[in-house]
């Protein structure tokens, strides 16, 4: 709101338009010319996959996104090595690696390497030579055959938590809720005053016995 004696704004915005407007006509064309420099880069990319890298499962940070879990950026050294995959290959055979996250809990380690021995059974190991090739590496029949993956690499699940469905009990129908959460509290309240209490009565019977 205006202060004091002022003028009350009455600002004209139908005035000179047209100046103010802006168009995107070439917004048809930039879709075709994204769409054809994402074939390209798919081409280059051949045999490998158009997602890049794989990518670890992570949580968010903070307390408010700490429950969310998305892509983090690579996966930690313990994990790679949980999994059985060498540190210096990994970035080889398409495994994105970060040498600064730490792993702060057992479930998350486990939940990443299990996703790494996953990644390499469904893994296709193209042989360098072909008259040479390696242990591990695919044979030529079968690597000729499989095509390029396109899409994320082992997208994340969903899970749907489902609550669990008790029966209520006749005991559960006579619990007063409410009278077992107010003693419940006025015991933790109560707690330090009668532990004292108990300690100075135990000392004073020792001093009786004595």
């Amino acid at each position: 709101m205006v202060k004091h004696n002022n003028v009350i704004p009455n600002q004209h915005f139908k005035k000179k338009w047209q100046f103010h407007v802006k168009t995107w006509f070439n917004q048809p064309a930039r879709k075709v010319r994204r769409r054809k420099a994402r074939d390209a880069k798919a081409v280059k990319a051949f045999p490998r996959p158009t997602a890049g890298l794989l990518r670890p499962i992570v949580h968010g940070q903070t307390l408010r996104y700490q429950q969310k879990r998305r892509s983090g950026r690579g996966f930690t050294h313990d994990e790679l090595k949980e999994a059985g995959v060498p540190i210096k290959m990994a970035r080889s055979i398409g495994i994105s690696v970060d040498h600064r996250r730490r792993n702060r809990s057992l479930e998350g380690l486990q939940e990443n390497a299990n996703r790494l021995k996953a990644y390499k059974t469904n893994l296709v190991l193209f042989p360098r030579r072909n008259r040479k090739p390696r242990a591990g590496d695919t044979p030529r029949e079968e690597a000729e055959q499989v095509g390029q993956l396109k899409g994320p690499i082992m997208p994340r699940k969903k899970e749907a938590h489902k609550p669990e469905s008790v029966s209520i009990t006749d005991e559960m129908k006579g619990e007063r809720a409410y009278y077992r959460l107010r003693l419940e509290r006025a015991n933790k309240r109560h707690l330090g005053k009668r532990t004292k209490r108990a300690e100075e009565a135990e000392a004073a019977e020792k001093d009786k016995a004595k």
